[in-house]
């Protein structure tokens, strides 16, 4: 079964960098034609998709964050990692890591609410 799970700080003052990690299991970062995303949504807001890395590595960011958002990842712990960088109260939100596969139906960590104090 394959799980993800967000961790990362509940709180971050403004004008700082907001690092979130997603430790996978039961599914390897590498595993071919996988993709590995980051998705926020904002109190009474939609999904936003932020950006995503692929199995070989390959990173692609929303137009609209891509001057603030970095995605890495470690294969030896198999996370993945999001970076957001100089962000405001508008960053407020639920952060999600989802895997999307070649076929099937997405999978989903449960989500990690982070604050931004101005």
């Amino acid at each position: 079964q394959v799980q993800l799970q967000e961790s990362g700080p509940g709180l971050v003052k403004a004008s700082q960098t907001l690092p979130l990690t997603c430790t996978v299991s039961g599914a390897s970062i590498t595993s071919s034609y996988s993709a590995w995303s980051w998705i926020r949504q904002p109190p009474g807001k939609g999904l936003e998709w932020m950006g995503v890395i692929t199995y070989d590595g390959s990173t692609y960011y929303s137009p609209s964050l891509k001057s603030r958002t970095s995605i890495s990842r470690d294969t030896s712990k198999n996370q993945f990692s999001l970076q957001l960088s100089s962000v405001t109260p508008e960053d407020s939100a639920v952060y999600y890591c989802r895997l999307d596969l070649f076929s099937g139906a997405p999978i989903w960590g449960l989500g990690t609410q982070v604050t931004v104090s101005s």
